[in-house]
């Protein structure tokens, strides 16, 4: 099994520096950003729209507390995006990788 994480942040530099984080990255299989989105939420009682990058990360459950712990101290917003969801199928191939690979990630 496999988990995956999104969360949002306002600017391309925040996505890159949180993305490219050495301790973020040995606890995760892969970060991808992906953006510029539109959000379109509501804030303090406000209709809102921001244009936003959305980060995907995947994890070995072991590792899910540390990535989580990580994300949100990194994190600008006071109230981050943070939802999971566990993989219910994943290639045998994928995952073997994933498990060979988590923690040796390097930029």
């Amino acid at each position: 099994m496999l988990m995956i994480a999104w969360t949002t942040v306002g600017t391309s530099d925040d996505a890159e520096r949180i993305a490219t984080d050495s301790a973020l990255l040995s606890e995760t299989i892969c970060i991808q950003v992906e953006g510029p989105i539109r959000s379109y939420y509501r804030w303090q009682g406000k209709a809102e729209k921001a244009e936003e990058y959305r980060l995907t990360l995947k994890c070995l459950p072991a590792h899910l507390d540390a990535v989580s712990h990580r994300v949100h101290a990194l994190h600008p917003y006071t109230i981050p995006q943070w939802v999971v969801v566990a993989t219910t199928s994943v290639s045998e191939k994928y995952l073997s990788w994933a498990r060979t690979n988590v923690g040796v990630l390097t930029l």
